[in-house]
């Protein structure tokens, strides 16, 4: 069982910056894959960044792509997500996930693709 919880949201003007924090309590497998996700009212739950714990693969939505940056530091089994040039679109809950399902894909695996979910963090951006 992992436990995620999610940090970091708020309100901030377009082109600001922010950053969120996932702290997990559990084990995570070094061949896992966490991940972060949003869901904007209305919208379903979409993939933004991903990460394989044990390397280097990272992978982003078209929409953040040059803009988010996805990390993770092992020792204090927290996951970040840093987010420039934020843009009003991307208003939204944002929820940290990991225990990629078996045969899951890291790159491509929608919200049935995890098992475990933090309970999000809102994030506001006005124009």
């Amino acid at each position: 069982q992992v436990l995620l919880v999610e940090s970091g949201g708020g309100s901030v003007q377009a082109g600001g910056s922010l950053r969120l924090s996932c702290e997990a309590s559990g084990y995570i497998h070094n061949s896992d894959c966490m991940a972060w996700f949003r869901q904007a009212p209305g919208k379903e739950r979409e993939g933004v960044a991903r990460l394989v714990v044990g390397g280097r693969s990272t992978y982003y939505a078209d929409s953040v792509k040059g803009r988010f940056t996805i990390s993770r530091d092992n020792a204090k089994n927290t996951l970040y997500l840093q987010m420039n040039t934020l843009k009003p679109e991307d208003t939204a809950v944002y929820y940290c996930a990991s225990g990629l399902r078996y045969g899951g894909s890291c790159r491509l695996g929608g919200e049935a693709a995890f098992t475990f979910w933090g309970q999000g963090t809102q994030v506001n951006v006005s124009s």
